[in-house]
């Protein structure tokens, strides 16, 4: 069974993020050096797993205060006053099914208890479609509150996307 840190990603981890984003990028928005730099210093949550020193996963996250201008995250500020938002999550293909998802999930939901944060909340693409991910967060207690169609420049079509919230219950 591997063993798996999990800890705050650091710069000298962009790289195997920026590699693994891609492998996704069809689930999720493109990402490049100088946007993740960006990201990075913004109220987040931001962690990786780590492998054997290979970035197996990572995972990213913001807090309202965030300056982000995502249409999904700005859906979720004009409603909640106080949410983790996840932005992005991805496993390398070489770590799936070790739950290692789960395992990062887990990591925010401490993370958000901690903090006093009550809900987790995400998107996932209904079309076009990604049921693996609408599977695991229907398993991981998320709901669906909504949904909205989000036009990608950079793709040239439109999409839409489940938005989805999980109430973590008593906080403090």
């Amino acid at each position: 069974m591997t063993e798996f840190l999990f800890r705050d990603a650091v710069q000298s981890d962009f790289g195997a993020i920026l590699t693994l984003n891609e492998s996704s990028v069809r689930f999720l928005s493109p990402l490049d050096l100088t946007k993740l730099t960006r990201l990075s210093k913004e109220p987040v949550f931001f962690r990786v797993a780590v492998s054997a020193k290979t970035v197996a996963g990572f995972l990213l996250a913001f807090l309202p205060e965030a300056i982000y201008d995502s249409p999904n995250f700005l859906w979720f500020k004009a409603r909640y006053d106080n949410f983790a938002y996840i932005d992005r999550i991805v496993v390398s293909d070489t770590f799936r099914g070790r739950r290692l998802a789960r395992s990062l999930y887990a990591e925010l939901g401490k993370y958000a208890r901690g903090r006093g944060i009550p809900r987790l909340v995400c998107e996932i693409n209904v079309d076009p479609p990604n049921p693996v991910s609408l599977g695991f967060h229907e398993k991981e207690g998320f709901i669906e509150v909504d949904r909205q169609e989000i036009y990608e420049a950079e793709k040239g079509r439109a999409k839409i996307v489940s938005l989805q919230v999980k109430e973590l219950g008593a906080v403090g």
